[in-house]
């Protein structure tokens, strides 16, 4: 059983509230996102985000996460995603996108800390997988924003 010092704790709780919020945000986006193919991507990273946040909530429960069936769980995520560019420069859409990539950017550099923070080799390998997949998130969302001419 993993025992966490109050700052692990403190800081994982953190990361958890960053978790769900980045859950709500994408959830909500794809249900606004007038591209079919913008809601296509917030969903997945809705769903990659949920387990992040099942990840987190392991490690709270003193549980350290297996870092080896994570990267396995989805290979899909290590492929490039390519875009048509056919949304036509939708406002509404590339505010979505924008905060979203504002959010990634924040969450990945909250993850930087927490790393630093913990004493456990393997937290430490769960959560810099977590934070690499965040970075692929923001590579998602600028890629789609480049095709799409929402990137200046």
């Amino acid at each position: 059983m993993l025992s966490l010092t109050q700052k692990e704790q403190t800081l994982l709780q953190d990361q958890k509230s960053h978790e769900e919020m980045c859950i709500k945000k994408y959830t909500k986006y794809a249900n606004e996102a007038g591209d079919p193919e913008l809601k296509q991507l917030f969903n997945e990273l809705a769903s990659q985000e949920r387990e992040h946040l099942n990840t987190v909530n392991q490690i709270l429960n003193g549980q350290v996460p297996n870092v080896n069936s994570q990267s396995n769980s989805n290979n899909s995520q290590n492929k490039i995603t390519q875009f048509s560019g056919n949304n036509m420069n939708n406002q509404q859409d590339a505010d979505l996108c924008q905060d979203l990539l504002s959010t990634e950017k924040y969450v990945s550099s909250t993850y930087n800390t927490t790393i630093f923070e913990c004493k456990d080799t393997n937290v430490r390998k769960a959560l810099n997988h977590i934070q690499k997949e965040e970075q692929e998130h923001g590579e998602k969302i600028y890629n789609y924003m480049q095709a799409n001419g929402m990137y200046s």
